[in-house]
């Protein structure tokens, strides 16, 4: 059984507006970074988005300013050789991806969620030599880098 409805509250003060951290980056090869070199992170020159600066073009790497969980993803245009690349969290290998060319062109993409520290650091590279390299771009095709924070607070 109910009672009677009682009277209506005061209104509550305003609260802060949160401020959510941000960072985000979309990077992709171009007809001079196609084919790129085994073993050491690749430099992604095409950058589509990347306002935060997170991801250096210098260095091919991303690196942590917000502690959190992020979400990367690479998609990659095989052409004329085989791929093996790994997305790679400082020196450690944790996705690898492997496409055997065939005929013409193919897509190979790996994604993965990552528990990120301050000054963490993530990449992508080549793997197995010129014979698997065959990360291609041209102005039809693209190779892309992604990588977003889905929360803050690791």
């Amino acid at each position: 059984m109910r009672g009677w409805k009682g009277d209506r509250g005061e209104k509550g003060k305003i609260g802060e507006t949160p401020v959510l951290p941000k960072s985000a980056f979309t990077v992709g090869l171009t007809v001079l970074s196609k084919f790129p070199t085994s073993d050491v992170p690749i430099k992604f020159d095409k950058v589509l988005y990347n306002e935060f600066n997170h991801y250096d073009v210098a260095t091919g790497k991303f690196t942590c300013h917000i502690a959190g969980v992020y979400y990367f993803t690479y998609h990659i245009t095989v052409f004329s050789r085989n791929v093996q690349v790994s997305l790679v969290k400082n020196g450690v290998k944790v996705l690898n991806t492997k496409d055997g060319y065939m005929s013409s062109e193919d897509q190979a993409s790996g994604g993965t969620v990552l528990p990120l520290k301050l000054g963490d650091e993530v990449w992508v590279q080549a793997a197995g030599g010129e014979r698997s390299n065959g990360l291609f771009a041209d102005e039809d095709d693209d190779t892309t880098f992604t990588g977003f924070l889905l929360f803050g607070g690791q």
